[in-house]
């Protein structure tokens, strides 16, 4: 394994998870940035932080409910003093489903809340720091649900949607300041054991490649280093035998 040399910038992920937002840690903690992790149970990020570290990576586990202002601010505000603030990426999912008729409000809202309003936050933060340097980036991680509404998403893709708009403002806002805003959509299932059960289970593994969490991670790292004369406002990433 290469030798990690350490970078004088910080990371911050919104949304740590076990799969997307682990692999984007990991590779951007392989490229020498110390790596802020924020999830709603900042113990589950220990042992990503020990392997991280292991590796001779860098990686602070915070308990993040990035809903609430004052602890998303804060949680920007943390990696931007520990090193100026380089990227920041937006990965928290929510995804839910319910018919329509059985969408309370409070699940509506609160999927809003995850998915749009905390979105929201973390570009506002991350800009309020990024701004004076005129340099940074930050990501927004999508879904299928973001360019159309499925039967059943109409929460997910309410928020989804509202999030990609504000992406869209953002980046038109910041980018002639050399701020690259980006939107991944991610329009397939991602390689875990819950997927692999549930699509097994409705008959729709078969010759179906699933998507690998580092291949997302790797998709965020060459948004990352895409020269400003260049810049990908939205990237769509399937694997070769996703129907779509």
């Amino acid at each position: 394994m290469a030798e990690i040399i350490p970078r004088n910038a910080s990371v911050a992920i919104v949304g740590a998870g076990d799969y997307i937002g682990a692999a984007i840690a990991r590779r951007f903690a392989r490229e020498g940035y110390i790596v802020f992790m924020g999830r709603r149970n900042g113990e589950k990020l220990e042992p990503l932080k020990a392997e991280i570290e292991a590796a001779g990576g860098r990686a602070v586990a915070c308990t993040l409910d990035a809903r609430e202002e004052d602890q998303l601010t804060a949680f920007i505000n943390q990696a931007e003093d520990a090193a100026p603030l380089e990227v920041a990426i937006f990965n928290i999912g929510a995804n839910v489903n319910f018919p329509l008729l059985e969408t309370t409000s409070r699940v509506f809202r609160k999927v809003w809340e995850l998915a749009c309003f905390a979105g929201f936050l973390t570009a506002r933060e991350a800009a309020r720091v990024m701004l004076p340097r005129g340099h940074g980036s930050i990501f927004f991680t999508g879904a299928t649900a973001s360019l159309r509404g499925g039967s059943g998403y109409a929460a997910f893709a309410s928020a989804k949607f509202g999030n990609r708009a504000v992406a869209q403002t953002a980046a038109r806002e910041l980018g002639s300041k050399g701020i690259h805003v980006a939107h991944l959509i991610i329009d397939a299932g991602v390689d875990t054991e819950w997927v692999r059960q549930r699509m097994a289970d409705a008959g729709a593994l078969a010759g179906r490649k699933l998507m690998s969490p580092d291949s997302v991670a790797e998709a965020y790292w060459q948004l990352h280093r895409q020269p400003d004369d260049a810049w990908t406002f939205e990237t769509e990433i399937r694997p070769s035998t996703e129907p779509w």
